[in-house]
Parts: structure tokens; sequence; C-alpha cells
């Protein structure tokens, strides 16, 4: 069963229980109402009937019986009992209808009223100069009864024709209420693995389809970070080991080919002790992007707080490079330390820092490095600057592109891979990395993220 009908179906059992409540209540008042009005109709004949047998003490007994069929209608299935102390009846030819129990009961109770299935009755202690007598007047309300058996056919069908129509209507609802996710549906058939750059649209609301939608877009940038880090990994692994491995094959076998002085084979081991180093890095390079490229993939996230890791970098830097390369700049702390918090992998934001603090020290020939901290409590900035050879205008973005590597840092040793990694890193954590540079002026990376709490 599809949701839309499934949501009717609830909405129009849940409206049905509602108006099967609102109609069983309008029943039982109904019948509450018709029955006590019925017990004040039987109250009165009582007390007519005393008047008329009690206090016209000059009227015979047939003259009464004529004036109660002429004033007192009968009605339907009527009995009239009106009973002295000794429990005989005043009403001529009239045997005890009703039980001395309950006769007793009335001269206790002053009055009293009492159903037998059907049958309505009303019991009147009645005080005359005679004496004192009960009088009881008892009789079947057929015309309420005919009334609550119309009254009850009308909700039958009103409430078979409600349901229906809640029925509909609720489909109709859900049938809008649900177009959203519809649209939601098309656009995700349209995403295939060639195309994980595309998105849903998340719209402007607030509600949980809105919701959904975000969060699927978070999953394909996940997604297609993941998958691009493994094409980057096998697409240029092949290309970056061949280059150099071909070079020193080349090398040995032209060697090989006669005999050489000394000097130029000191030449030909230097220069594939060159290829040998290079193939070295791009090794290591690949091995980071694989190694990336697994946890990025089941990355564990929990709350990481930037100043301890920014001072666990600053002692890795000072062992490797030396007391006062690698400065750190505290510009600005909240008061709260939970502020300094974001929600990611410690070992994986450690790998994005080092890299970019690796790219500093490098292509500024090892010159002190500033690292700054700012937080104010709900932006954390964290500011590399260097003053190296800077990046060209038209090469910033660029260096992001895995193997990419600047014209004018292409004398530095390196494979391009550091800074691809380190902003699909900071992406995965929904941080923003920016690059401010001038050429032969030093280069600023500018990385930031919104605080946990």
């Amino acid at each position: 069963m599809k949701i839309r009908d499934r949501l009717a179906l609830n909405f129009s059992l849940i409206s049905s229980a509602v108006l099967f409540g609102i109609l069983s209540v309008i029943y039982l008042s109904s019948y509450s109402l018709l029955k006590s009005d019925f017990y004040d109709h039987l109250n009165d004949r009582a007390k007519v009937a005393g008047q008329l047998y009690l206090e016209a003490d000059e009227i015979s007994s047939d003259s009464l019986e004529h004036v109660r069929d002429r004033f007192l209608a009968k009605l339907p299935s009527e009995q009239l009992g009106i009973y002295d102390e000794k429990n005989k009846s005043f009403i001529s030819n009239q045997r005890l209808y009703w039980s001395k129990d309950v006769l007793e009961k009335v001269r206790e109770k002053k009055h009293l009223e009492f159903s037998t299935g059907r049958r309505q009755t009303v019991g009147i202690y009645y005080i005359d100069n005679q004496g004192n007598f009960v009088i009881l007047v008892s009789a079947i309300s057929k015309q309420n009864y005919k009334r609550l058996h119309t009254l009850l056919q009308i909700m039958i069908v009103l409430f078979i024709v409600v349901n229906g129509m809640f029925f509909f209507v609720g489909r109709w609802f859900a049938k809008r209420s649900l177009m959203p996710i519809q649209g939601l549906i098309k656009q995700m058939q349209l995403i295939k693995v060639n195309n994980l750059h595309l998105r849903v649209e998340e719209g402007k609301g607030k509600d949980e389809i809105t919701e959904l939608a975000r969060y699927f877009n978070r999953l394909l940038e996940h997604l297609q970070n993941a998958f691009e880090l493994q094409q980057a990994f096998v697409t240029n692994a092949s290309h970056e080991l061949r280059t150099p491995v071909t070079s020193i094959i080349g090398e040995v076998e032209i060697t090989l080919n006669k005999p050489r002085p000394p000097e130029e084979y000191q030449h030909i081991l230097n220069s594939v002790l060159s290829d040998a180093i290079r193939l070295n890095e791009t090794i290591t390079s690949l091995m980071e992007l694989a190694q990336t490229d697994m946890e990025y993939t089941r990355a564990r996230q929990s709350p990481v707080k930037i100043d301890d890791l920014i001072w666990e970098s600053y002692d890795y830097w000072t062992k490797l490079k030396g007391s006062g390369k690698l400065i750190i700049d505290i510009k600005k702390l909240p008061d709260d330390e939970s502020k300094l918090e974001v929600n990611a992998n410690k070992s994986l934001l450690g790998i994005a820092f080092n890299n970019i603090i690796g790219n500093a020290f490098k292509f500024s020939n090892n010159q002190p490095v500033v690292c700054s901290l700012y937080a104010d409590g709900e932006i954390i900035s964290v500011e590399i600057r260097d003053n190296g050879i800077g990046i060209p205008p038209q090469d910033i973005q660029r260096v992001f592109t895995s193997f990419y590597r600047s014209p004018n840092g292409r004398s530095f040793q390196g494979s391009g891979i550091g800074l691809y990694v380190t902003q699909k890193i900071i992406h995965l954590f929904n941080g923003v990395i920016e690059i401010n540079s001038e050429k032969n002026k030093g280069t600023a990376f500018i990385v930031r993220f919104q605080s946990v709490n």
C-alpha cells in the first residue's frame, strides 16, 4: 500500500473513531433526554390522576372513569394504580399490578422512577384527607423509541457518507502533502554514479521533506568526494608511477649498452637516484591518498578541540623543523571551551592541517610559518600564513585539483595531492577553505568551521 493511501486510511480511521464517539454521545444524550421527558410526563399524569380520583370525593367511580378516559388519554400499554395504606386498589376491579416491595419503596422515598425493559414507571406518595396513597403510573414510550430509531438510521447513513468523504478528502490532502516527495524521487532517479555532482532541490521550507533533501545532498557530497578520491588514485597512480619507472629503465638500458667512464656512471646514478626519490615521493603521496580515502569513507565523527589539534601540530613540526619555526598566534578564545569543538575525525583533520603547514615550509624554504586561531563562540577560524613564493591568481583554485602543480612551484619536490586531499577533508566536516596569496610575498590559507555548541 502506498504511503498516501495508508495516510488516507489512517486519517479515515481516526476521523471515524471521533465521529463515532460524537454520534454515540448525541444518541445517548437524546435517549437520556427523551427518557427523562417521559418520566416527567408520567409524573404529571400521576398527579392529575390523584387529583381526579382522590380530590373529587363527590363523584362516583363510574363518573371518575369517564373523566379519566376523557381528560387522560391512555399512553401505550399504560398501567395506573392507586393504593391505600393496606395496599388495596382505590380503583375498582384492579388487581395488585406492582409488588408490595415497590409500594413500600415509594412510601419510603416519596418519589420513585424506574424502568423495566422499555416500560417506564413513576410512583408518588400522595397525601389526602382520606388517607395516604401510593400512585403508580407506567407506560411504554413508543413515540420516543420511534424517534430514536429514526435518529439511529440517520446517524448510520451520516456515518457511512462522512467516512467516505473523510477517506477521499484525506487521500487528496495526502497526495498534495506528498507531492514534494514525488518531485524529490524524480530528482533522485536522475542521479547516477557518473553525475554525483547533481543535487536535489532543498526548498526554503523547514519541514521534514526539506530536512530529508538537505541530508540527502550531504550524503551525495560525501559519496562524490569518496568517488573522486578513488578515481584520483586509480587514474593518476599508473601515470605517476610509470613516468619515473620508465625513466629509470631507459637510463639503465642505455648505460648497459657499452662501457662508460666512472664520471658518466656517477652522473647516471645521480639521475637514477633523483628518479627513485621522485618515485618514492609519488608512492608516499599515493599511499597517503589511499589511506585518506579509506578513512574518509568510514570516518567516525566526534567533537574535536581545534586548539588541542593546533598544539599537537606545533609539537610535531617543532621536533621536525626546530624551535621557533611554527609560531602559534592565539587571537581570540571563547569563555566556554566547548565552543572550540567541531564535529570531525581527528586523524583526518590532522592530515589536512599538516598538509597546509608542510606546504608553507616547503614553498618558503623553511622560513617561519604563523598559525593563527580566532574563535568567537560561533565561528572557528584557523589561518596558516607563510612568506614563500605565493600562488599566481589564475592558479589559486586550480591548486585544489589532484596532481596539479602551479608552474612557479614545479621546481620544488611534490606530487600535487596534498591540497586536493586537504580540501576534501575540510569539506567533509562542513568547513570552508580560502586562499589569500600574492606572488613572491607569501600565502595564507584560512580554514573556517561552525562551532558544535
